[in-house]
């Protein structure tokens, strides 16, 4: 056993199967106990050394296990798999005088266990062979057989085709099936290539079951069951061409009815759209009953996607031409298509309605004239003509109302946490959870500085067990610890760490000096503030002589209550305390301006500098950095490495700011970034577009400024990046006036890429117009300048406009597009996108009625085009509604 141990601590995997014979039962389990210890000690040791120890340590302890569930623990530990050449053969020489039925229950297990690579694929397949038992189907071992069908047909040259290589599969007949079931398929079978290429699954399986290699009926059995459930659009795709590629005869579609049913009614398009080309062969073999056809055609008309509508309507057209007399079950299913968005497809349903009403007894019209009461106006008068007296001419209705969410009221920060318990529990919440949440974030920052001046043993004592595993809380060396905070690695950590004597005073010391906050970008500038304000509290908390911050916000925003801080001074005063450079001039940055003149009396009453400059301030009321009137063209040089957050090209639409010289004169050197001019074309940044939300509560009365600063991160949202927008709900929440700058933004958000950013764009769209601070003529202004300059789409635009609508801001959507639309109609040829536009706007204007405007230039002439096109028909449309409400 010694031997033993000694090879497994050296790393000899190579000599444990010799050493681990002669040993007996009893001896391999206490050999077992020191394994267990090794690996545990082994964990510690330089990587090289571990892996060596690991292999050994991996093939001794498959020997030392006398049950197989043991066993199979022991083999499939995630950290006994760090190597590229893996011990298996030596684990396999050491299990070789098991039991049979032994071998195969490890099999078992190994099987149920997750099977993350070739190799662990073929140990299993040789415990079967070893045990003389059936291959266990899972999950792992069906991807780690595919794995090495796939791997062996790229490693012969010249590439054999992939039907021969399953031909000579054993276990093909079990295995392959199984694709079907897993959540998800082998990334090698999922990439299907091209059927001539030699390497196409789908076309590899159907040829396999011709030759009758592979049951047929199961493998249709398996790839209806995988549509049905759905998953990923690869693996559906791998499906529908398995699928096509059996062509099932129409007796075994038929008796799969029910099944393409639940797909045309619930399944993705491409599913879907499948599901409908079998029902309309079906419904041509006369395999189809009526009822089975309205029942799906119900659904169908219900869904989204135009195409997958107007083909069932085809079709229903088609069965009421060869049968007249099934009318009466089918047209109050061709009637649910009336309430369908798309005016196109409410007008093919009014007119397949039309032609077969004569069909159906008078007595089943009204039915029918009730459900035309969800067409659009524009198709009023045509419904009239098909029900005449049965419809209503003009359909009553109620006042209209304009559906926006509630203004968002600002939420009042909770007191700082000052029980020692209750912060700590903050304190250790925070550290793990790596949150830079404001609210948060404030009350524990503040809660240690409290906790700090009324009993700081207390606090200590209770804080160094809560974060002993925090990698500064160890036995490290004091000038790494130094060196990474000196970084502004952890900033969540500073303060406590500070507080437990983890930092050096000559790092404090230091930390505080350097003054952080001249970064080349706005991101760089608010984390030196930040960092300028951690440093500053790190040295406070120490001494335990503050009682309080004077910055920790009033509000979740981040703004604070001009007359709290007003008493958060003049308490200070009381104590004789000196505010922290840092910290006072944060609490400046925060406090709220507007209304505050008597804040600013009482403030210069306290006879204190610091008064006297927070009076100063709220009376001066102007924003941090001023932003300019006019546009910039961005120069933007092309990044030089993936990770820059800038739009290259010189077509967008920035702004820049003034200087203010009382921040460059009167802050620390941390906040001078904030007062000097600032252009976009000199600003470098690499940061992620998305910042963080101390970003925001570093400047909550300055939305303007914090716009123009934003706007080279939002402007990526339009290109190739997610995230751009997400940072505007936030932004129209803050104060201060809100003109072009924030416009602007969220013109850019409106216009973005991807749905998640036109989103984020919509939801700030909402909020600021229940703030009442939206101004829609200058935001259809800013969307006809950047259309023009094609870094909007109309489409993305109308994706966004019709999101806003959904939720019932009629009025509010269409006020801005129609600052938007005369220009896109006087283009000679019509953007991509335009009808789009014009379908919102003309929903908008049929459900709130237009603003109290003329005309929109140019809309008559394009409904005067002739024509079908959609923009011809929503031209007309819009022309319609306006005209109706002017009437």
């Amino acid at each position: 056993m010694k031997e033993l141990l000694i090879a497994v601590r050296e790393g000899r995997h190579r000599d444990v199967p010799a050493l681990l014979a002669p040993l007996d039962r009893p001896e391999r389990r206490l050999a077992l106990a020191e394994l267990k210890a090794v690996r545990k000690e082994a964990r510690e040791w330089e990587w090289r050394e571990r892996t060596r120890a690991q292999k050994a340590v991996l093939v001794a302890g498959a020997g030392c296990h006398t049950g197989a569930a043991g066993c199979a623990t022991w083999i499939g530990a995630r950290e006994l798999r760090e190597w590229a050449r893996t011990p298996y053969p030596w684990v396999l020489e050491v299990l070789a005088d098991r039991d049979p039925a032994w071998l195969a229950d490890l099999a078992r297990r190994l099987a149920a266990r997750s099977i993350e690579s070739e190799a662990e694929y073929r140990l299993v397949l040789e415990l079967v062979r070893m045990a003389d038992c059936p291959l266990p189907v899972s999950d792992g071992i069906v991807r780690g057989w595919a794995e090495r069908v796939s791997g062996s047909r790229w490693q012969r040259r010249p590439h054999p085709p992939l039907t021969d290589i399953l031909r000579a599969e054993p276990h093909l007949d079990v295995l392959a099936p199984h694709l079907m079931n897993m959540p998800e398929l082998p990334a090698s079978v999922a990439w299907s290539g091209d059927a001539d290429q030699g390497a196409h699954w789908p076309s590899a399986l159907t040829a396999l079951a011709a030759e009758g290699l592979l049951n047929r009926t199961l493998l249709l059995d398996r790839c209806t069951t995988r549509l049905l459930r759905g998953g990923k659009t690869a693996d559906l795709r791998f499906c529908l061409l398995l699928l096509r590629g059996l062509e099932p005869t129409v007796q075994e579609e038929a008796e799969r009815v029910a099944d393409w049913i639940a797909m045309a009614a619930d399944g993705p398009s491409p599913v879907a759209g499948h599901a409908q080309e079998v029902l309309a062969r079906l419904d041509g073999h006369d395999r189809l009953s009526v009822a089975q056809l309205a029942d799906v055609s119900g659904a169908v008309l219900f869904r989204t996607e135009k195409k997958l509508v107007t083909s069932q309507l085809v079709l229903l057209g088609k069965v009421l031409r060869r049968n007249p007399s099934v009318a009466g079950q089918l047209l109050p299913v061709v009637a649910e298509a009336f309430g369908h968005p798309d005016i196109g497809i409410q007008e093919r349903a009014l007119k397949l309605t039309a032609r077969h009403l004569p069909s159906i007894p008078s007595t089943a019209h009204q039915e029918l004239a009730h459900m035309a009461a969800q067409l659009g106006p524009v198709h009023r008068s045509a419904a009239l003509s098909v029900f005449g007296d049965l419809l209503d001419a003009e359909p009553a209705g109620d006042a209209y109302e304009e559906i926006l969410p509630p203004a968002p009221a600002p939420r009042r920060l909770a007191p700082a946490p000052e029980n020692t318990a209750e912060l700590v529990e903050d304190v250790v919440a925070l550290a793990r959870s790596g949150s830079w949440e404001v609210t948060d974030f404030e009350r524990t920052l503040d809660g240690l500085i409290r906790c700090a001046h009324t009993d700081r043993t207390a606090l200590t004592e209770a804080l160094r067990p809560a974060l002993a595993g925090q990698w500064w809380a160890g036995a490290g060396e004091q000038d790494e610890i130094d060196r990474r905070f000196g970084r502004n690695h952890d900033g969540r950590h500073l303060v406590a760490a500070s507080l437990l004597g983890r930092i050096s005073e000559r790092a404090i010391a230091q930390g505080r000096a350097r003054g952080t906050g001249t970064g080349t970008c706005f991101h760089a500038a608010l984390d030196g503030v930040l960092y300028a304000r951690l440093w500053e509290a790190a040295a406070a908390v120490r001494t335990g002589e503050l009682p309080f911050l004077l910055a920790t916000p009033t509000w979740h925003t981040g703004s604070l209550d001009p007359v709290e801080l007003v008493g958060r001074l003049r308490r200070y005063q009381e104590l004789g305390i000196e505010p922290g450079p840092a910290d006072f001039s944060q609490a400046l940055l925060r406090v709220r301006r507007s209304d505050g003149h008597e804040a600013a009396d009482q403030a210069a009453g306290l006879g204190t500098v610091e008064g006297d400059r927070l009076a100063a301030w709220i009376r001066a009321d102007e924003p941090v950095a001023p932003v300019l009137r006019r546009h910039v063209e961005a120069e933007v040089p092309v990044p030089q490495g993936w990770f820059q957050q800038s739009a290259t090209g010189a077509r967008r639409i920035l702004l820049a700011t003034r200087e203010r010289r009382v921040i460059q004169q009167e802050f620390p050197r941390a906040f001078h970034w904030l007062g000097r001019p600032y252009s976009p074309t000199q600003q470098s940044c690499y940061h992620w577009a998305t910042s963080a939300p101390q970003g925001m509560a570093a400047l909550p009365e300055d939305g303007e400024t914090l716009a123009a600063w934003l706007l080279p991160s939002v402007t990526t949202c339009v290109e190739e990046q997610r995230g751009g927008a997400w940072p505007l709900p936030a932004l129209v929440e803050t104060g201060g006036p809100v003109a072009g700058a924030i416009h602007l933004a969220l013109a850019y958000g409106l216009g973005a890429r991807y749905p998640e950013d036109r989103l984020s764009a919509v939801d700030a769209l909402l909020l600021l117009a229940a703030r009442g601070r939206l101004d829609a003529a200058l935001l259809g202004k800013e969307l006809t300048v950047l259309i023009d300059r094609e870094l909007v789409k109309p489409g993305r635009l109308a994706s966004s406009a019709a999101a806003a609508a959904a939720t019932g801001a009629y009025r509010t959507v269409l006020s801005v597009l129609v600052p938007v639309l005369p220009a896109l109609l006087s283009r000679e040829r019509a953007p991509r996108g335009l009808s789009d536009l014009l379908a919102v706007a003309a929903e908008c204007a049929e459900h709130g009625g237009p603003p109290k405007t003329g005309p929109i230039a140019g809309l008559g002439a394009a409904a005067a085009r002739g024509g079908s096109t959609q923009l011809v028909r929503q031209a007309a449309r819009l022309e319609a509604a306006w005209g109706r409400a002017a009437a």
